[in-house]
């Protein structure tokens, strides 16, 4: 039996589905098909899934899992976070319209917004993502969405989304929130005020750096039939064996959220102590200028922030990197292993944006699950070695 709705999420998410199907398995099966079989034609042209592609059984506990996590009532699943905010975005605007984005959206999103979306006569605007209500002053009569992530990608700023919530639905102006950061545990962007809310499911939802995933989640009949029928339209699905892998990871998400907060708050208070160090970028720390936003919004952190060095050297960062034994150096983020990342080369900011000015290097890092005295230990050769004569 799946449990009520008074149930701790740790518990509904464990017990997702009012049945089993009669399965005697706790997992569900992995069906690995593209036809389905039926025995007359009215189910072969019914309203259940009728091919592989639109997923079958653990295709459905995946999307009544994410519906629990984001407080939502339809969900849509995607192969990658990237495929599930294009779906977000695609479906709420329009040949002649035009999007705000924020400044600090995923990398390939906004590219996805400034250069694919052009091509599909929607203009793309981006919007400093701590404007708030005074994102209304750049509404234009055909504005149809607003594109937030929050916190943003490499540079963390929180985004007052109830806010801009208020001034855009009194225009109809739909809202789509990446909401990767806060994994639906933090961060319920749904009942903050936006429409749509979507998941790069290959970051906490998996947690193993093993499989990739997204999901587009909302509480709109209309809105999730639109979600629907542009994915149908450019044939979008999710793989069951990756479908399986985030069904795995869901179920112990908040144990691994609690692990990943403790251990990053830890390591981020030691990295504003370093002297290498100009300054650390993480929303639960009161040194963030958002700190009072992410307070009222958010339930909890997580493993993800940044920190900015001090004037070193292309040289000197060289040897940093070269010393570190425990922190890899990759993309991608979520997983059980840390992660540290050069950030400079990725930052395509309006002008204006604070970055242009930092000191040193933007590094992005992700505390994994090892014990945080030997990230410490880690990260302290490094910095010996970015010292060095």
């Amino acid at each position: 039996m799946s449990a009520n709705d008074d149930a701790a999420p740790e518990t509904r998410l464990i017990h997702t589905r009012a049945e089993r199907l009669g399965r005697v398995t706790v997992n569900p099966p992995v069906e690995r098909a593209s036809t389905v079989l039926f025995r007359t034609e009215a189910a072969l042209y019914g309203p259940k899934p009728t091919y592989g592609r639109m997923g079958l059984t653990v295709h459905r506990e995946l999307e009544a899992a994410m519906c629990i996590l984001e407080g939502a009532k339809h969900t849509r699943l995607a192969s990658n976070g990237l495929q599930a905010c294009a779906l977000g975005i695609a479906s709420v605007v329009e040949a002649g319209g035009h999007l705000l984005f924020t400044d600090s959206a995923y990398g390939p999103t906004a590219r996805f917004c400034e250069k694919r979306l052009k091509t599909m006569g929607v203009e793309a605007e981006r919007f400093n993502p701590r404007i708030g209500a005074g994102i209304e002053r750049l509404f234009r009569e055909n504005t149809q969405a607003i594109l937030l992530e929050s916190p943003g990608s490499l540079t963390f700023e929180i985004s007052d989304l109830p806010a801009i919530a208020e001034v855009a639905k009194k225009r109809g102006i739909r809202i789509v929130c990446d909401n990767t950061w806060g994994a639906g545990l933090h961060y319920q962007p749904l009942a903050l005020g936006a429409d749509i809310s979507v998941q790069a499911l290959t970051k906490y939802v998996v947690g193993h750096s093993d499989a990739f995933g997204g999901a587009v989640m909302t509480n709109e009949i209309s809105l999730a039939n639109k979600v629907a029928n542009c994915s149908e339209d450019w044939g979008i699905g999710l793989a069951p064996d990756d479908a399986y892998l985030a069904i795995r990871g869901i179920r112990s998400l908040k144990t691994r959220l609690k692990a990943h907060e403790a251990a990053g708050l830890e390591l981020a208070g030691w990295l504003e102590a370093r002297p290498e160090v100009a300054s650390v970028i993480h929303p639960a720390l009161p040194s963030h200028p958002d700190h009072a936003l992410w307070k009222r919004d958010f339930t909890g952190a997580n493993g993800l922030f940044a920190f900015v060095l001090k004037d070193y050297p292309p040289a000197a960062l060289e040897r940093f990197f070269e010393a570190l034994q425990l922190f890899g150096m990759g993309f991608s983020w979520g997983g059980f292993e840390s992660l540290i990342i050069p950030c400079d080369d990725q930052l395509t900011r309006s002008a204006g944006c604070w970055t242009k000015e930092k000191p040193g290097q933007l590094m992005r890092v992700h505390v994994g699950l090892e014990a945080v005295s030997d990230l410490k230990a880690d990260l302290e050769a490094g910095f010996a070695a970015l010292n060095a004569a």
